[in-house]
């Protein structure tokens, strides 16, 4: 309940939209790091918090406390009791000059890719292309602050062996399998970065002119660990007419035992990229383990064999997709609300999928979910929210926290624009059913 209010990025925004020129925060006396400086971390998106944030010593903040007549310790004490009363007080007599400087650091990432033409008549489809992709980036040390590392492997690298080394691995290994054959239609193989950083890769991917309009794809190919019981999970295919077959076709000698397919092409990683951009998609999944995001996930643990089951029913599918006169069609799937609670509480559903790379003033939206609110609401890919019931929305954090204190069923008045463009308002936006 309580679990948004310490949130650092909460303060903040609280503070601005209360008239705050600046924060000055401090580590008390109660605090497992008392007195010492906040430092800064990383946490997904490149938002700002909208005004400038320092960290102060607890030297600093007792002499600025004394003022008033007050200590950090009595302070703390009182808000740590979360009694509902206990408000804050002003310090007169105290002048502070706050200068702070982020220095963004800007990196270069590179899409991989190969293609592999047609050595068969390709007809007269307008795009006869089939893409096989998968992400190589993954956690390095652990900085970015998404690790699952406990405290005794806190900085040690994260060797991402099965997210996504085996992966990548894989995407090369359909390509070489492809290449020995005859095929009705080009494939892409690539590799892409920024998955783990909010699919940067796969979006400029799409993004890029004439890129990802291919008219059927595979993406992506992820993990080969014996965890999942030599099973391959695709997502999305049950959705796409005609596909069930292929993958039927394509498992006849059963390499791979019981295979469970999954009709939600809302994943968590690339493929959704490439649903957004209405593009029919697959993607291979053998399920989560223990070493997930941990340094732990080494290559010692890899189920090879299980991993070659993978590659030869991927390299079956892209075979047979390609034999097909006509591209699987692309079918637009509503979104499942599922019922519980989420961050910090958050209960309602949007339909949004947010950009995580944008670097704009506002929620910009990389889509939006078929059937969900936001669609209802006439939002869209490319829009940038920059209100919600009242609440002004300068990052994804600020409509997060501002989701937690919505109503299911209940309609609010969304701010938006397009990028670019002059605002509008959508007023019949609905975030919750």
């Amino acid at each position: 309940m309580l679990a948004r209010y310490a949130d650092l990025r909460y303060k903040a925004m609280a503070a601005r939209q209360h008239g705050a020129k600046a924060m000055l925060v401090v580590a008390g006396p109660r605090s497992p790091n008392a007195g010492e400086l906040v430092p800064m971390t990383f946490d997904t998106a490149l938002a700002g918090s909208g005004l400038p944030a320092v960290s102060i010593t607890g030297d600093i903040a007792n002499a600025m406390f004394r003022s008033a007549g007050k200590t950090l310790e009595e302070a703390q004490k009182s808000l740590d009791s979360a009694n509902p009363h206990v408000a804050g007080f002003a310090i007169p007599g105290v002048t502070a000059k706050v200068h702070a400087s982020v220095v963004r650091e800007k990196k270069t990432a590179n899409n991989i890719v190969a293609y592999l033409p047609a050595t068969e008549p390709v007809g007269t489809m307008a795009k006869p292309w089939i893409a096989i992709g998968a992400h190589y980036d993954h956690l390095g040390h652990g900085e970015a602050g998404n690790t699952l590392a406990g405290k005794e492997d806190a900085g040690k690298v994260h060797h991402g062996a099965d997210d996504n080394a085996s992966g990548a691995a894989a995407v090369l290994a359909v390509a070489s399998t492809l290449a020995r054959s005859r095929a009705s239609a080009t494939s892409s193989s690539g590799c892409g970065p920024g998955e783990e950083l909010g699919l940067i890769g796969s979006n400029a991917f799409v993004n890029a002119a004439g890129a990802g309009r291919s008219d059927r794809r595979i993406s992506e190919l992820r993990h080969g660990r014996p965890d999942a019981g030599q099973q391959a999970e695709r997502a999305g295919d049950r959705h796409e007419p005609g596909v069930g077959k292929i993958l039927e076709q394509a498992n006849i000698r059963g390499r791979l035992r019981s295979p469970a397919a999954s009709a939600d092409p809302y994943q968590p990683t690339d493929v959704s990229t490439f649903n957004a951009a209405s593009v029919p998609s697959l993607s291979f999944f053998t399920g989560t383990h223990a070493d997930y995001h941990k340094p732990s996930d080494t290559a010692d643990k890899i189920d090879y064999e299980d991993l070659d089951r993978v590659v030869d029913f991927a390299a079956a599918i892209v075979r047979r997709i390609g034999d097909t006169a006509d591209a699987p069609a692309f079918t637009k799937v509503e979104q499942q609300m599922q019922s519980g609670g989420g961050r910090a509480g958050v209960r309602v559903f949007t339909g949004t999928i947010p950009d995580y790379a944008g670097d704009v003033k506002g929620l910009l939206l990389s889509g939006v979910i078929g059937g969900g609110p936001a669609e209802q609401a006439g939002l869209q890919k490319g829009d940038v929210i920059v209100e919600i019931a009242g609440q002004t929305i300068a990052n994804i954090y600020d409509y997060t926290y501002a989701l937690d204190v919505l109503k299911i069923g209940q309609p609010v008045k969304v701010v938006a624009h397009a990028r670019r463009q002059a605002p509008r308002d959508d007023d019949d936006a609905r975030p919750a059913k």
